[in-house]
């Protein structure tokens, strides 16, 4: 008798177990929701609720919330999360980005904001150039890569880069001329991929939305997956998420994400891509699901994907300057840190640059 209560429960702890693993993922202080249902407040926990079933997920440890299917929610639900200083991002059927909720910011600073709006207004340049600048040297660093290992077709995208992109970055005197060199060396870099990347994933134009083919939605994926990440970055700090510098501040879009995010892309995402696509963890026929108008990830290519861009953003360097190790995910708030130190101490403005965390 003991044993058949014994098997039946360990049975249900199985089966609570997969349904967990299903409908609702977590990876670290992020959890991410898969599945349809409802979302509400039950007691002093969240509670997910698909199909009759009730998944709980406790507040401890919970940071942010991704929903990427149709999900529920009510004021009662917010005001938890509010309470508990948790973010929660929508997204829509397509992957895209559709918003996110935010508590009400508890890091506020009237005089970082007041010089944020200054820098913005009278030294915009010293933030945007090292931004297009570090771009390039990223992007230089993943390229430098694939040359060592005897791609040397990639030689002619390199060497521009260094000989003729950081000399135009550093001379351009605004921003449209920034975002022009910028445009250029993402070009570039797309039409290098045909060199190192399966004939199946080889990109012929940059389409967003929707994407048109696997490696236009990987890229979208993983670029809003960034930009998401970028805004529970700085919600933790006292910046204004309205303020930035090299994309144009505008209505309906955490711009200042956008800024600090794009050093990041080619360490984060593209190498996300590259080795998922390379090692043959991602396959069209497998992950994709396709139409006349667009191409997106599947449910299990999204949970593929999300793993290894979660494991990424583990991943640690040495910093040069602190000399201790730290994670991607801590890079981008010290890069935060960086961006608060030259708005308030006029201190040179230095993104992340992937060969000092290397």
């Amino acid at each position: 008798m003991n044993i058949v209560i014994y098997n039946k429960f360990l049975i249900m702890t199985i089966l609570r177990y997969i349904v967990w693993k299903v409908v609702l993922w977590a990876m670290g202080s992020t959890r991410y929701i898969m599945s349809m249902g409802e979302l509400t407040r039950k007691d002093n926990s969240l509670c997910f609720r698909k199909d009759g079933k009730n998944v709980y997920i406790p507040v401890e440890n919970t940071k942010e919330i991704f929903c990427f299917n149709e999900v529920s929610i009510n004021t009662k639900l917010l005001d938890f999360l509010s309470k508990n200083n948790i973010i929660i991002h929508f997204y829509n059927y397509y992957g895209g980005y559709s918003g996110t909720y935010y508590p009400r910011e508890h890091y506020l600073s009237g005089k970082l904001l007041v010089k944020q709006v200054n820098k913005y207004n009278e030294d915009r340049m010293s933030i945007a150039r090292p931004i297009v600048r570090g771009i390039g040297l990223n992007i230089y660093e993943i390229l430098y890569h694939y040359y060592k290992h005897d791609k040397k077709e990639v030689k002619e995208t390199i060497d521009w880069i260094k000989k003729n992109f950081i000399p135009l970055v550093d001379d351009a005197k605004d921003i449209k001329e920034l975002m022009a060199y910028e445009g250029e060396v993402w070009m570039r870099f797309y039409s290098d991929f045909k060199y190192f990347l399966p004939e199946d994933f080889v990109i012929n134009k940059r389409v967003k939305r929707p994407p048109d083919n696997p490696i236009n939605a990987l890229i979208s994926f993983g670029n809003t997956l960034l930009y998401t990440k970028t805004i529970s970055s700085i919600y933790q700090t006292h910046l204004d998420q309205r303020i930035s510098f090299l994309h144009e501040p505008s209505e309906g879009r955490f711009s200042l994400s956008l800024d600090i995010s794009e050093v990041f892309k080619p360490v984060i995402v593209f190498k996300t891509i590259f080795e998922l696509v390379n090692n043959h963890k991602l396959q069209v026929e497998k992950h994709f699901e396709k139409n006349v108008n667009y191409c997106i990830l599947n449910e299990e290519g999204r949970r593929v994907f999300i793993q290894a861009f979660e494991e990424r953003l583990e991943n640690v360097f040495t910093h040069p300057r602190l000399k201790r190790k730290v994670s991607y995910r801590t890079a981008i708030k010290l890069d935060c840190y960086k961006l608060i130190k030259s708005i308030l101490e006029e201190k040179e403005f230095v993104p992340f640059l992937l060969k000092e965390g290397m």
